[in-house]
């Protein structure tokens, strides 16, 4: 099975859709060593997008992804996130290069705010821009900015990305991030896609659809998911079954009268709401 691609917005870079999460990875070793498989088994699959961030674990989880992907940097984009409290200028570029510790790598494919916080944007940003210049960072982008934060960070750095909450219970980014970001060709990764324990296992609609294209509930939303071409998603698998499953949510077509199906059980907004956040 190969995990299919899409050029990442302006970037032109080829991502595959379906990349791996790491939050909440890090604990007791039978745990972690399980984590390092299923990322390991990821790669394998093509779901080389891996995704971090100095909060996980205080950092724990980043030295888990550098264990995972030693020896294979070159086939990962690999990301990372400043913490909002570190996110002065000065302050990012020393998070930054205690990420790239961490990881054993000498460069971010991406890396991004990883929520507003109380340093000017500008100076966070300015500080991506040095981190772009010294071969530190390819892009940056950013996490958790609702529609009317992002012009401030895009006037101050082109933006590789805004990586949002995004699940079968939350689509309220549809309504603006997504048509603002989609328009600037600036791409939409969705974090948590299964909503942090509270997907619809039950849902017999979704059920039925997994059953009649031999997939399973899991592998239909993801596919319902990013089923836009600005869309990208990161689920977290924390066991190598699990990494299986979710690679085979993507590459083939989820039939039109299903996605309305999915998308009447499960509605977007009818208004315009507050960006969720996890």
């Amino acid at each position: 099975m190969s995990m299919p691609t899409r050029a990442f917005g302006w970037t032109g870079v080829q991502v595959p859709i379906l990349g791996q999460g790491t939050w909440n990875i890090e604990g007791k070793p039978d745990a972690e060593r399980r984590a390092i498989d299923a990322l390991r088994a990821g790669l394998d699959l093509g779901m080389t997008h891996i995704d971090t961030a100095e909060m996980y674990g205080s950092g724990r989880a980043e030295e888990l992804v550098g264990e995972a992907i030693a020896g294979r940097r070159d086939e990962v984009f690999l990301a990372s996130k400043v913490l909002p409290s570190n996110a002065s200028y000065d302050g990012t570029l020393r998070a930054c290069h205690r990420s790239l510790r961490r990881l054993k790598t000498d460069r971010l494919d991406l890396y991004m705010l990883h929520w507003s916080g109380s340093f000017p944007i500008e100076d966070t940003m300015r500080a991506m821009a040095k981190l772009i210049e010294d071969g530190a960072i390819r892009f940056a982008g950013v996490s958790n900015l609702d529609v009317d934060e992002l012009p401030a960070a895009a006037d101050a750095q082109r933006l590789a990305c805004d990586q949002v909450l995004y699940h079968l219970g939350d689509r309220g980014m549809e309504r603006r991030v997504l048509p603002w970001c989609a328009e600037r060709q600036i791409p939409v990764v969705a974090y948590s896609p299964f909503g942090q324990h509270r997907f619809p296992e039950k849902s017999k609609m979704l059920q039925d659809i997994a059953s009649r294209l031999g997939k399973t509930s899991r592998q239909v939303a993801l596919n319902f998911l990013t089923r836009h071409p600005d869309v990208f998603a990161i689920p977290k698998a924390s066991n190598v079954e699990h990494v299986r499953e979710n690679a085979g949510g993507v590459g083939w077509e989820l039939p039109a009268e299903d996605v309305a199906a999915i998308d009447k059980a499960f509605p977007a907004p009818s208004r315009d709401v507050p960006l969720g956040m996890l």
